[in-house]
């Protein structure tokens, strides 16, 4: 099964795909989009769109792990983070891909069996179930590879 994970932001979006096949994950692609700070909301969300429709294209997913929006502090933030979910729903929904979102808890429970796990230990855990020589960069690169290998240990 082939799993784009998304960690949703409007200045920086993170990207991860993933083979997961009898166990095994297996990193595919992953990146960040980057949209201009200066720019106007609804451009920046045409990009979004426009660059994850490409990557979903190139990259042939069948299933999408989205991270859910979790704040406590700043609104404005919130909002515009919530207006970038909504497109990658959107998106997700446009191309039939089945769509799934996890809580950063659920995401940090799934990768290191410890609901208060902090950053670097679910870096970590990317880069040691992916097998990789580093952890990956950007940490938005890092959180959507970890939502995308949540869903293959929820699915197994």
């Amino acid at each position: 099964m082939r799993i784009i994970g998304i960690d949703p932001g409007t200045g920086i979006l993170g990207f991860g795909v993933i083979e997961y096949n009898k166990g095994k994950s297996e990193l595919v692609d992953a990146g960040v989009i980057r949209t201009p700070v200066k720019e106007d909301d609804a451009v920046r969300l045409v990009i979004i769109h426009d660059e994850l429709k490409e990557i979903i294209r190139q990259t042939k997913p069948e299933v999408m792990s989205v991270e859910k929006l979790f704040f406590a502090q700043n609104v404005t933030t919130a909002m515009t983070v919530a207006q970038a979910r909504g497109v990658i729903l959107l998106l997700g929904k446009q191309v039939k891909l089945d769509i799934y979102e996890y809580t950063p808890l659920q995401i940090k429970q799934a990768l290191t069996g410890y609901g208060r796990a902090d950053k670097k230990q679910i870096q970590e855990m990317v880069r040691v179930i992916l097998k990789l020589k580093d952890v990956p960069k950007p940490d938005d690169c890092a959180d959507a590879l970890a939502a995308a290998i949540t869903h293959s240990m929820t699915v197994r």
